[in-house]
């Protein structure tokens, strides 16, 4: 079972990240691009996701996974059920949004530092 403690200090070791506040709702942000944010209650994470792909991901496990809100459907997001994911796979998608949000060149660089992936962080 996964919480925003498996995560936090992940979203301010990723290059070019840093936390934001927003209504009181803890967000990871690049530039002003926001790959994840947390609900008010901190039991779902909201992240970067494509959006050809999520009906995929909802449909092979909605216990886990929910599309976003319909005002949302617009953009690469989904949710997640933090205590339905375990902390390496919630870190691991946590990478994966952030990879949508750096240059590629910054992603590789994180690639070479961490083999294992962020298992390793």
């Amino acid at each position: 079972m996964a919480d925003i403690e498996d995560v936090r200090a992940l979203g301010a070791e990723l290059e070019r990240s840093y936390h934001a506040y927003v209504r009181g709702r803890l967000k990871f942000r690049v530039g002003q691009m926001v790959y994840v944010a947390f609900s008010d209650d901190e039991r779902v994470m909201g992240f970067a996701f494509p959006k050809e792909e999520r009906e995929a991901l909802v449909g092979g496990n909605p216990r886990k996974f929910q599309m976003p809100s319909h005002s949302d459907l617009r953009f690469n997001w989904v949710h997640a059920d933090l205590a339905a994911l375990e902390a390496a796979e919630a870190r691991e998608l946590v990478v994966d949004a952030w990879r949508m949000v750096v240059p590629a060149k910054v992603s590789r660089a994180y690639d070479l530092a961490h083999p294992a992936g962020p298992q390793s962080a």
